[in-house]
C-alpha cells in the first residue's frame, strides 16, 4: 500500500479538476488527482467549445490561457432563427463583451501540460476507486493499473467527476435532494473539416426540429439535429443528417459545405441539480452535481464558475477560515439555478416538443416575435449568454 497525503484530492481530471489544482497550486495548496480513466480517453472527448467571460477569466488567472490567447475566435453575437425568419442578437454590443470559441478538448490539454510541467500528482486508470471519512478527514483508496494499492489522507475533498461519478452517489440519499427534467429528444452532432455556415452560434427552431450552427475552428464545424429517444447513430446515415441540417437551418442551409463526419454522436438532454454541493469535507463541482441542457453551451462554463469559487473558499480554509467553505453550497446554487433556468429557456424555445399542442407551438411563436421586438429581451439573452456575473 503507498499512502499520500495532500491537503485536497480531487475526483475527476477532466477540465473541473484539472483547474482547481491548478488554482490550488498557485495558493500553495497541496492537491492529488484521480481518474477513473487514461489521459488519451480525457483528451478524446468531443465537447462544446464556446466561454463566457467568467471562463477567460479564471482561466488566465490559472496562467494557462496562453495558447486560448493566440487562437481564440471571437463572437459578437448569437442567431436565433425560427421558421426560416433570422434575428441576430447583437451580445457584444449589449454586454460589452463576447464569447469565445475555443475547444473544450483544448482548454484539458492546455490544463494537463500545465499540470504535468509543474509535477503534479495524477493517478489516471482508477475506476475502482473508493471514498471514506467524508465528514471528518476523507480517504481514497484505489488500485493503480499496474496492481499498486493506493491510499489517499487528505483535509478536503473535491468532487469534479461528472454525473456518472461516485463523489455525489456517497451522499446520503436521506440528505441529498435532487432536481431533474429529462428531455423527449436528444442531439446528434455531427464534427466535419468545413468552414461553418456562420460566423456566430445559430440556434434554429423549424418545424421538423432543432438545428445548431457552431464551430470549432475557421475551418472545423460542429453542426447538430434534434434527435428522437432511442434513436442511434446507425439510424443516421450521414445523407440523412444532411438533408435533415440543411432543411432545419431554411436559407442559411444552402451555404452549407459538406463533407465527411469525423465524428458522429448522439448526446441525451436533461437538467438535474442536485442539493446541497457539500457533504461534510466533501465539495462537488461541475457535472457532479448539475446538468444543464446543450442549448446555451453552459456545461463547462457553469463547472468553471463552481470551481473558481471553491479555490476561493479553500483558500481561505487555509488561512484559517472556515466561513467560505461553509457558505459554498448555498452560493454556488444560487447561480446553478439561474444557468439552468437560461439553459432550459433556450430549450423550451428553440425546439419542436412531440407533445406540444397547436397552443404552446404559438406561444413558442410569440416569444421569438417579442425578443426580435424588444430590446430588453435580447438584453436578457445577451447578459446569460455572455455568463452571469461571479
Amino acid at each position: 500500500m503507498i499512502t499520500h497525503t495532500t491537503d485536497v484530492a480531487i475526483i475527476g481530471a477532466g477540465p473541473s479538476g484539472l483547474l482547481l489544482s491548478q488554482l490550488l497550486h498557485l495558493d500553495g495548496i497541496s492537491s492529488i488527482l484521480v481518474e477513473r480513466t487514461s489521459r488519451a480517453r480525457v483528451l478524446s472527448r468531443i465537447r462544446a467549445g464556446v466561454l463566457e467571460r467568467g471562463t477567460l477569466d479564471g482561466l488566465a488567472e490559472a496562467g494557462v490561457d496562453a495558447r486560448l490567447q493566440a487562437e481564440r475566435i471571437d463572437h459578437d453575437g448569437v442567431t436565433l432563427a425560427f421558421d426560416g425568419d433570422v434575428l441576430e442578437i447583437p451580445v457584444h454590443g449589449l454586454t460589452g463583451h463576447h464569447v469565445v470559441v475555443y475547444g473544450q478538448t483544448e482548454v484539458t490539454r492546455d490544463l494537463i501540460e500545465a499540470a504535468e510541467a509543474r509535477g503534479q500528482t495524477i493517478l489516471w486508470d482508477c475506476p475502482d476507486a473508493q471514498l471514506s471519512d467524508l465528514r471528518t478527514a476523507p480517504r481514497v483508496q484505489l488500485s493503480a493499473p499496474d496492481g499498486t494499492k493506493h491510499e489517499i489522507k487528505a483535509q478536503l475533498l473535491a468532487g469534479c467527476d461528472g454525473f456518472h461519478g461516485i463523489c455525489r452517489q456517497a451522499i446520503p440519499a436521506a440528505q441529498a435532494r435532487v432536481f431533474e427534467r429529462e428531455y423527449p429528444f436528444g442531439w446528434l452532432g455531427l464534427l466535419v473539416d468545413r468552414p461553418p455556415v456562420a460566423h456566430n452560434v445559430v440556434y434554429a427552431n423549424h418545424r421538423e426540429g432543432f438545428a445548431l450552427a457552431s464551430m470549432r475552428s475557421a475551418t472545423r464545424s460542429r453542426y447538430y439535429v434534434q434527435s428522437d429517444p432511442g434513436d442511434r447513430v446507425e439510424d443516421w446515415p450521414e445523407a440523412r443528417f444532411w438533408e435533415a441540417f440543411q432543411t432545419r437551418m431554411g436559407d442559411m442551409g444552402k451555404r452549407v459545405e459538406i463533407g465527411p463526419a469525423l465524428e458522429m454522436s448522439i448526446a441525451p438532454l436533461r437538467s438535474f441539480v442536485s442539493e446541497p454541493m457539500s457533504y461534510g469535507r466533501m465539495f462537488l463541482a461541475g457535472d457532479a452535481a448539475h446538468i444543464v441542457p446543450p442549448t446555451g453551451a453552459k456545461g463547462l462554463n457553469l463547472a468553471v464558475a463552481d470551481v473558481r469559487r471553491l479555490a476561493r473558499a479553500i483558500s481561505r480554509w487555509k488561512g484559517g477560515c472556515e466561513e467560505g467553505l461553509a457558505a459554498y453550497s448555498d452560493a454556488a446554487l444560487a447561480r446553478v439555478w439561474k444557468v439552468e433556468r437560461f439553459s432550459w429557456y433556450l430549450t423550451k424555445l428553440m425546439h419542436q416538443f412531440p407533445t406540444h399542442s397547436a397552443f404552446e407551438k404559438r406561444m413558442q411563436r410569440a416569444e421569438f416575435d417579442y425578443i426580435a421586438s424588444s430590446p430588453a429581451a435580447q438584453t436578457m439573452i445577451a447578459e446569460n449568454y455572455v455568463g452571469l456575473d461571479f
